[in-house]
């Protein structure tokens, strides 16, 4: 039976978790495929997309509305604890009922609570990756996550570099696997 939506955010957010979990204390300053953002601030900033889907989603507010609301360090003292938090409150806002059906008024315009988890989701499977390279920890990402977030980045990939959020799209080498098809997307050598 293939997984539900819920099913594969919330085996994104765990495994994000377990990875996090597995930083050591002297990780923290250390490079990631993110050139512009160390580990720590990798985990800030998957942690800061987690806390804006409540009032988002449950609340209905914008991006206007909630400002700066989450910029800065969101981390504290504790970035395990304040994952654990961001991330339960996260998947409890897409799981209430009819918010997956809920128009949710993103930066670039209106959106499904659907097409912002499915997002979300394929975010937080390729922050992953990008936690894993910065630690030094095994990068295989499950071939579940990675199926779902190619068919979730493919549609846009290319509007992604302009963003300025991603590197240009890499060739993918011929016979390559799912998982550096998906890196390549997002302008990742895997």
């Amino acid at each position: 039976m293939p997984e539900t939506l819920l099913e594969l955010h919330a085996q994104a957010l765990r495994l994000f978790g377990e990875r996090l979990r597995a930083v050591k204390d002297d990780q923290w300053g250390a490079s990631t495929p993110c050139t512009e953002w160390d580990v720590r601030a990798l985990v800030n900033h998957v942690t800061g997309e987690q806390l804006w889907i409540p009032p988002m989603v449950t609340d209905g507010r914008t991006v206007e509305e909630l400002g700066d609301a989450f910029s800065g360090d969101v981390l504290g003292e504790d970035p395990h604890a304040a994952w654990d938090a961001a991330s339960a409150a996260a998947h409890a806002a897409f799981a209430a009922p009819g918010a997956l059906d809920r128009t949710v008024r993103l930066s670039y315009g209106p959106a499904l609570g659907t097409a912002y988890c499915s997002e979300l989701t394929a975010d937080c499977v390729v922050h992953t990756w990008d936690l894993c390279r910065g630690i030094g920890a095994d990068d295989r990402l499950p071939d579940n996550l990675v199926e779902f977030s190619i068919k979730e980045v493919m549609p846009y990939a290319d509007s992604l570099a302009a963003s300025g959020m991603y590197a240009e799209p890499l060739e993918v080498p011929a016979g390559a696997n799912a998982q550096t098809r998906l890196l390549a997307l997002l302008g990742r050598k895997g």
